[in-house]
């Protein structure tokens, strides 16, 4: 029986950038890598926190992917709920229907 995976997505403003990348390189029990990305926020809920996203009238915030086990995906969801408590941090999982690398084989 093959694993079953999932890919969590965060969203967060840029300022928790660094928090957030340290938690999650702690996680080592759960989180063997992740890929994030700048992104703008849209939409009647996006805080705009300063005045130059006031001016460009979107939030600065940052995309986080991780794919993990599903029951690996439901722990970190909970420990983040715990440790970013009131950060407004959007986040889904989804399911992931293969998973893997594609790598050069050695000579």
């Amino acid at each position: 029986m093959s694993a079953e995976f999932v890919c969590l997505t965060l969203i967060a403003g840029r300022s928790l950038r660094d928090e957030l990348f340290d938690y999650l390189s702690e996680q080592r029990d759960l989180v063997s890598g992740f890929t994030a990305s700048d992104a703008a926020g849209h939409g009647p809920d996006v805080r705009l926190q300063t005045s130059a996203e006031r001016v460009k009238g979107h939030a600065d915030e940052l995309i986080v992917r991780i794919i993990l086990e599903v029951q690996a995906a439901a722990q970190l969801r909970e420990r983040l709920k715990a440790a970013f408590l009131g950060s407004r941090i959007v986040y889904w999982i989804a399911p992931v229907s293969e998973f893997g690398v594609i790598d050069v084989p050695c000579r």
